[in-house]
């Protein structure tokens, strides 16, 4: 329509034109009255003014020509005009598609601007996640200094940030990444998938991403106490978490998982719960982070009532996270990694820890030496009666977190969140 009304003035003007020299041929006198007769003629005259009708082709003809030359310069003009409108109507339709390109192409490079939230992006989530520019996120840790660094995992690096002089983050730099990584760059997008999806106390807060080149940053609510590898296995040993803040740690956990396998519809299996993948913020609260592989848990068998049993494509189950709390707890036990690199062979500590487990005598000598004789031996004896059981080769005979978690509360006091009456 728009086109149209731009043509609507040639149109008209083509068609005055043809119209104007019609009139114009057909209102020019082909017959001329004259006083006498030309003696050429020879015609005698009569009395009176004789009148003749002589007929002026050549007159007629030079009219038409000049009508038809306007009438084709009219038309000549008009033309001009409609390829003229055309090509502008052209350039504008180009320049906005190309207008377009460029601003989805500004908004995922995320070059120059150190605003700390450039803009919002539509995610499979049905919602939006602010985006960070990545200089913001480089000045705020002062270029990923190691003065910065929380902790170190297996596929990246915690740094803390202090973003344009207020807002304390917790910034996760992906390593690897990018088009030629394509592992990272999907644990990338499945991570801020479900983050973007779960929210809960004992899950860390997804503050938004950035996408800078190479390189991938996820941005998470601050942690101040960075992961609990870096507490246990870090400098300080372990001194700082006592048997109390270790219970509060492992519930934390719990109440976690729980909610991913009980309360998530469907269920939700992380994958890849480790130490290193808990994170603690100031008042060591733990959330779980990193769901890089994470999957939603599909039961297809119609018998079992419970999404706890083996999937068949593949055998992923929630008994896979309870083992892997197991590990975590422990850790919290006995100080040692889940898996113990000596001079010989690696050692899980699985392996190592279960049959002295079984060995009520000899458990207090193997704890961890900052945790030793500061808890109630029978409340020791449960917690390591529930690592136990949840590091079962058979997964069948591990519990159902939420069976974990009810054995753990009452051996948490009321003002860490468990239901223990300290008198």
């Amino acid at each position: 329509m728009r086109l149209l009304r731009h043509l609507l003035l040639p149109i008209c003007l083509l068609g005055f034109s043809f119209f104007s020299s019609v009139l114009f041929v057909s209102a020019t006198p082909q017959e001329i009255p004259i006083s006498e007769a030309s003696p050429r003629l020879g015609v005698a005259q009569s009395p009176g003014p004789p009148i003749v009708k002589v007929v002026i082709r050549q007159d007629l003809n030079k009219k038409i020509l000049i009508a038809l030359i306007a009438s084709s310069t009219l038309l000549c003009i008009t033309v001009m005009l409609l390829l003229y409108l055309l090509l502008w109507r052209y350039r504008g339709m180009h320049n906005n598609s190309f207008n377009g390109i460029k601003g989805k192409s500004d908004s995922v490079k995320s070059s120059v601007s150190t605003k700390p939230v450039v803009h919002k992006v539509d995610s499979v989530t049905r919602g939006t996640i602010p985006v960070y520019e990545y200089q913001l996120l480089e000045s705020g840790t002062n270029k990923f200094s190691d003065g910065n660094v929380l902790s170190r995992g297996g596929r990246g690096c915690l740094y803390s940030a202090c973003l344009d002089g207020k807002s304390s983050v917790t910034v996760k730099k992906l390593d690897g990444g990018g088009v030629g990584d394509t592992d990272i760059e999907k644990q990338f997008e499945n991570e801020v998938d479900w983050l973007a999806k779960i929210k809960h106390q004992n899950i860390i807060s997804l503050l938004g991403f950035s996408v800078y080149r190479q390189t991938r940053c996820i941005v998470y609510e601050m942690m101040q106490n960075g992961s609990l590898e870096s507490q246990l296995h870090g400098p300080s040993q372990g001194a700082g978490l006592t048997w109390q803040l270790r219970m509060k740690i492992a519930v934390d956990i719990a109440r976690g998982l729980e909610y991913l396998h009980e309360h998530c519809h469907p269920p939700v299996v992380h994958r890849d719960l480790k130490s290193s993948n808990i994170l603690l913020d100031s008042d060591f609260n733990a959330k779980i982070s990193d769901f890089g592989y994470a999957t939603v848990l599909i039961t297809q068998n119609k018998n079992l009532n419970r999404p706890s049993e083996y999937l068949l494509d593949g055998k992923v189950t929630d008994k896979n996270d309870v083992y892997s709390f197991g590990v975590i707890l422990l850790e919290l036990l006995l100080g040692k990694r889940s898996v113990e690199k000596p001079s010989t062979e690696p050692e899980s500590v699985v392996t190592w820890a279960v049959p002295k487990l079984s060995d009520r005598a000899n458990l207090p000598n193997i704890l961890d030496p900052a945790i030793k004789g500061s808890m109630d031996l029978k409340h020791l004896y449960q917690v390591a009666a529930v690592a136990v059981l949840c590091v079962q080769p058979e997964p069948s005979y591990r519990p159902l977190i939420t069976d974990v978690l009810h054995s753990l509360i009452p051996l948490l006091p009321l003002e860490l969140g468990g239901s223990l009456r300290i008198l």
